[in-house]
């Protein structure tokens, strides 16, 4: 690296430090914060300030699908922008993106037909609630607001999306409309009593989701949402039939269902869409984002049903107005770049990561030798290491130390980017990941394993 561009990085973090209001920032650091920098990314790889190539073990934030500079991705930014950079969704169309919504519609399960485009994951799923309590409204049912989430479910940083949020440590500080949700348990696997099948458990939670549709009324109740897989939960895959039994009391009860694919969506799973292909369930409404552009635009959507949209029409109040949109909402550069990144999955990278999920799985799986590691588990190209204090206690114990953070500095020495939550460890590379790459990031993750392990041991914090 010239000393140019060394100086280039090193003033672009002291600008951050003293200017840039971080993501998810504690009191103590904020706006005053330097995070690692990147420099730049090609494939499954990125490089940070230092020049140091690194596996991008998340894939930006589940969403780079199709891999860094994507020639194909960048072109169509640059001609679409040249063509139309924007339009006002309010009183104009612009050709990308009813061809995108054509296209988005012929994937989505059922009669899922209609889609509402906006910048991101938590303005779709804001949409989506927004959307269910406007169709009680127009149906004259004033009093069907409340909604069905779940611990450690994860949906967005706008305030209803946020206000979905299962985890402790995101809901210690702010506000939320909790007087709308009904929080029912995670259904993780893992965490059930070691003496419980996984039938028993998953007939527990259905059990209690009808009970509280009992308890609190149908009548009372708008919709359920919900991750297919609890993505930054721990990558949680529910048991076998959880879903569909969810959707059937849903529909017995006139409760929307609606399926969060805001990660599972457009690849990650080797589908565009995940509901029906690998839960075997017709949602009321999606809700997508990340995938569908490869991070190289933000852009969201929900698709939604035809029988909730003619069930709008039929009402008696044609005047309603459903008074929700975003300036940036079907963004023609957004949808052009998506339909190029649909071009692709299509073309053969759907088939490719259904091929090689099971190398991903197999090589990942074999990290469950090591002491520490509790339980590698996933679906598709994501993943999760949850590490344990004690793994063969009834109930294996979390560590209560940061355990993520010290194994991602270790793998980012080794040239791996891990994405750590608390005591777990997320993978989900880029859909374009090779064999070889994943034996890399399976070797980095076992040494990076191994030494926090060493570290641990060291500073007396746990013994194995």
């Amino acid at each position: 690296m010239s000393d140019k561009q060394a100086n280039l990085y090193k003033k672009a973090t002291q600008e951050a430090v003293d200017h840039l209001v971080q993501p998810w920032p504690s009191a103590g650091s904020i706006g005053a914060e330097a995070r690692g920098m990147l420099a730049s990314g090609e494939g499954v790889y990125v490089h940070d300030e230092n020049g140091r190539r690194l596996i991008d073990g998340p894939a930006g934030m589940w969403c780079t699908n199709v891999g860094h500079r994507n020639e194909v991705l960048a072109e169509t930014l640059k001609e679409q922008a040249m063509e139309l950079s924007y339009n006002s969704p309010w009183y104009t169309t612009n050709e990308p993106s009813a061809e995108l919504a054509r296209r988005i519609a012929e994937h989505a399960p059922g009669d899922l037909n209609h889609v509402f485009f906006t910048t991101g994951g938590s303005t779709a799923v804001e949409s989506a609630l927004r959307f269910a309590q406007f169709y009680s409204n127009v149906r004259g049912l004033e009093g069907k607001k409340k909604i069905i989430c779940r611990d450690g479910g994860y949906h967005g940083s706008t305030y209803l999306s946020a206000s979905l949020n299962g985890s402790q440590r995101s809901r210690n500080w702010m506000d939320f409309a909790d007087e709308m949700m009904i929080r029912l348990s995670c259904p993780d696997p893992f965490r059930r009593p070691r003496d419980m099948s996984l039938e028993d458990f998953c007939a527990g939670l259905v059990t209690e989701f009808a009970d509280a549709v009992r308890e609190h009324g149908p009548e009372n109740i708008a919709a359920f949402v919900g991750e297919p897989i609890m993505a930054s939960g721990g990558v949680i895959v529910p048991p076998e039939g959880y879903f569909k039994a969810i959707r059937d009391i849903c529909s017995a009860n006139d409760i929307l269902f609606i399926v969060d694919e805001v990660v599972t969506a457009f690849g990650r799973l080797g589908h565009v869409f995940a509901s029906e292909s690998c839960f075997d369930v017709v949602p009321d409404i999606i809700t997508f984002a990340k995938g569908v552009t490869s991070g190289y635009f933000p852009l969201g959507g929900m698709v939604v049903s035809d029988r909730l949209l003619d069930g709008l029409r039929a009402s008696n109040h044609p005047e309603a107005m459903f008074a929700h949109g975003l300036t940036y909402s079907s963004h023609p550069i957004g949808c052009a770049v998506a339909l190029k990144n649909l071009d692709i999955l299509e073309d053969d990278l759907l088939d490719y990561t259904r091929e090689i999920t099971p190398y991903f799985h197999e090589k990942l799986k074999a990290l469950e030798e090591l002491e520490l590691v509790g339980e590698v588990r996933g679906m598709g190209l994501m993943a999760c290491i949850e590490c344990v204090a004690d793994r063969k206690s009834h109930n294996p114990i979390r560590l209560d130390t940061e355990v993520g953070v010290r194994i991602d500095r270790h793998c980012q020495e080794l040239g791996l980017l891990v994405r750590p939550l608390v005591h777990m460890c997320v993978m989900s590379p880029p859909l374009v990941i090779t064999r070889a790459q994943i034996d890399s990031m399976a070797d980095i993750l076992h040494e990076g394993i191994s030494r926090t392990m060493r570290d641990l041991r060291q500073e007396g914090i746990w013994q194995g």
